[in-house]
């Protein structure tokens, strides 16, 4: 039901040569996902919408990414079901589907290493010593004279 009153944008129609005036995007989203268990070289894992089927997944790719692919597969993760709120009522994840994508000849994908290990300079190296120092001192103070045999030195 349209509201009444409520204007709509009317696009003048597509004639060839025009000037483009409109973008057409894609109802669906795909999210590249790290796998949980290790996957071939040329295999990329992706969550995808409901609704996608792996025609669309193809499509997508080749089309919007220019990425070549061999093969799709396809895979329905149930969400669990096993939570409760605090009326003890139960709590489901959604579903969500999955799509494993295989490359085409030739090509391999590597999730980028977002966090890399930094190498130490000399002034992080100075740093680290000097705290190390203090905490052996530090260490050393709160252990109290073993003379004592393990009566504290306030008593």
């Amino acid at each position: 039901m349209a509201k009444i009153g409520a204007k709509r944008a009317v696009y003048p129609l597509f004639q060839l040569g025009g000037p483009q005036l409109r973008i057409f995007r894609p109802n669906f989203f795909m999210q590249a996902v790290r796998p949980g268990v290790p996957q071939p070289e040329d295999t990329v894992q992706f969550r995808i919408s409901m609704e996608m089927t792996r025609i669309d997944v193809k499509n997508y790719l080749e089309k919007i990414y220019n990425v070549p692919v061999a093969a799709v597969r396809t895979r329905i993760q149930y969400g669990s079901n096993n939570k409760r709120n605090h009326k003890n009522q139960r709590v489901k994840k959604p579903d969500y589907k999955v799509a494993y994508v295989q490359l085409g000849q030739g090509q391999t994908f590597q999730f980028p290493n977002l966090f890399p290990e930094k190498e130490e300079d000399a002034e992080t190296r100075s740093h680290d010593d000097f705290r190390n120092k203090y905490m052996e001192s530090e260490k050393q103070r709160q252990e109290g004279d073993p003379r004592r045999g393990g009566v504290p030195d306030w008593f």
